[in-house]
């Protein structure tokens, strides 16, 4: 089994991928974005098979897949309805007034998504999948390398995401959580409890990273 430890060590993107994903809108970390692309290159190193992220928003993370991709001649698949999840509606602590669409009067992350990926120049090693994520999972038919959850931060969401993408994560995939946070007074425990859940089904942490953590399935 590689170790991923290592691997973060030596797999980083280059410069000018870094900096686009440090200016693009978003909230994850740099390290924990280090985290995310070492993982992801693994992954698709080790299968060949496309990386999958769950909750596009800006396209901050997007940048790290979408380069993982290029850079193991796979692509990247981003999974979002694109209209903000609970914590970003107006009243909330991550609203964002710049990304609501006057015409409809509701969030749409689409175009400064659309925007970042063209700003990177990673526009053909993306594939940006718009819906509510079950219902993309349940018409997927392919297996994936890596399965990357940072969609809705409720009980419902979170265990929808696992529910519905982890049956198409290859043997030797690799599962990625974000925003895990053990102690309740830091954040919301949904994230929690799925990789909790994914401890309990055969997945063995490897790597931990602020609020980031990577599985592997035991036996992998």
């Amino acid at each position: 089994m590689t170790d991923l430890r290592e691997t973060a060590a030596a797999t980083v993107p280059a410069p000018e991928v870094l900096a686009s994903f440090e200016g693009a809108t978003g909230f994850m970390p740099v390290d924990e974005g280090l985290a995310l692309y070492a993982a992801a290159v693994d992954a698709a190193e080790r299968t060949g098979l496309p990386l999958l992220e769950i909750g596009t928003y800006c396209g901050r993370s997007a940048i790290l897949l979408a380069d993982a991709a290029r850079r193991t001649g796979t692509v990247a698949l981003t999974v979002d309805h694109h209209r903000g999840s609970e914590e970003q509606q107006p009243g909330w602590e991550y609203h964002d007034p710049t990304l609501v669409d006057p015409e409809v009067g509701l969030m749409d992350t689409l175009p400064t998504f659309r925007r970042t990926l063209h700003a990177a120049g990673l526009e053909d090693h993306v594939i940006a999948l718009i819906g509510r994520s079950p219902q993309v999972a349940a018409v997927w038919g392919g297996q994936l390398a890596l399965v990357f959850i940072d969609g809705g931060h409720t009980d419902e969401h979170a265990t929808g995401d696992y529910e519905g993408w982890v049956p198409h994560l290859a043997t030797d995939g690799v599962l990625v959580i974000h925003d895990v946070f053990p102690d309740p007074a830091d954040g919301g425990q949904a994230p929690y409890r799925v990789h909790q859940r994914a401890l309990a089904e055969g997945f063995e942490e490897v790597s931990v990273t602020g609020s980031l953590r990577v599985l592997r399935r035991i036996g992998g």
